[in-house]
């Protein structure tokens, strides 16, 4: 069984080419994408080859962990039957070619397990749950047992910034300030405010949320903390992270890292979203035929205007 698929040949190289899937075992779903999504984080990191390395790690690959679809074929064993729509983060299906993370293609065979079913009415915004799991991870503490304090701080107005803004509202805290340095990013707001840090003077917020991946921006953040105060990375870092003691020292300041999201959360989001709770509305920004997708992966990384890029598979044979 052939499939089309984006493959990173080498960093900078995308090709959208022919590939054979592995066959479906009987606890298997074949997946026909409708949508992927590519993803600013990771995506950009394998296309830079700047992604840290480890295991699996290595190129051609194809990439991706942002596909919904339908269930082309149903093992006996996988839990679905054919028809139904899912959510799919990815597969490792692709022979020789590495999967990393395998979900950028016409046609996936997946174990059932991983696929998650969907409401036909999501559409193209199906793309989104991960982000929006990985949102409510970092806010939620994935099942800590201590509580959480929500964010009265959000760096960066990305998809990732504007998510985790519009669950602590929807959670029925006070509405964060956001920070964003790039004006063309700004907008879009709703029950919260966007700010560029140069206009604001606070140095007591509760608890920062940092988004933005920027390795260089940790001592700024701590100047802004209150005492007792917590800093959350919820972004994904390339280089090293440092801070100067004396400043956090001063403010017994705890920083806390927020891991990949797991199912509970993407249930948990699939819910508030299917309920009419979460909005996703507004954060799909640029669409391009998935035969297009060497043109759209230089536009989601680098265009300021474009918050989510999203592939369209379905004219694909």
């Amino acid at each position: 069984m052939n499939s089309r698929a984006v493959v990173l040949e080498q960093p900078g190289h995308i090709r959208v080419n022919d590939v054979v899937l592995a066959e479906p075992g009987e606890s298997d779903v074949v997946v026909q994408v409708d949508h992927s999504g590519i993803s600013t984080g990771t995506e950009k990191l394998l296309y830079t080859g700047r992604m840290p390395t480890f295991p699996g790690m290595g190129y051609p690959l194809v990439p991706g962990y942002e596909s919904v679809g339908r269930v082309l074929h149903a093992g006996p064993k996988s839990g679905f039957v054919g028809g139904e729509s899912v959510y799919v983060p990815g597969a490792r299906c692709f022979g020789e070619i590495r999967g990393l993370f395998g979900g950028s293609a016409s046609r996936l065979v997946v174990a059932g397990e991983k696929a998650v079913p969907i409401s036909d009415a999501l559409g193209e915004q199906g793309t989104l749950l991960a982000l929006a799991a990985t949102a409510y991870h970092s806010v939620s503490g994935g099942g800590r047992r201590d509580p959480i304090v929500p964010p009265d701080l959000i760096v960066g107005h990305g998809v990732l910034g504007r998510l985790l803004a519009r669950l602590t509202v929807l959670g029925g805290h006070p509405a964060p300030v956001v920070w964003e340095t790039n004006p063309q990013r700004a907008g879009g707001a709703v029950g919260y405010s966007v700010v560029d840090p140069k206009d604001d003077d606070r140095r007591d917020y509760k608890a920062i949320f940092d988004v933005s991946g920027d390795a260089s921006l940790l001592d700024s953040l701590v100047m802004r903390l209150a005492p007792g105060g917590e800093i959350v990375l919820a972004g994904f870092y390339t280089q090293p992270l440092a801070f100067a003691f004396a400043p956090a020292f001063m403010r017994e300041a705890t920083i806390r890292c927020a891991a990949e999201w797991k199912k509970p959360d993407l249930l948990a989001v699939r819910w508030l979203i299917e309920t009419g709770h979460l909005s996703l509305d507004g954060l799909i920004t640029h669409r391009a035929e998935a035969t297009r997708a060497p043109g759209a992966y230089p536009v989601a990384f680098d265009d300021a205007d474009c918050l989510k890029m999203v592939l369209d598979w379905r004219h694909c044979a």
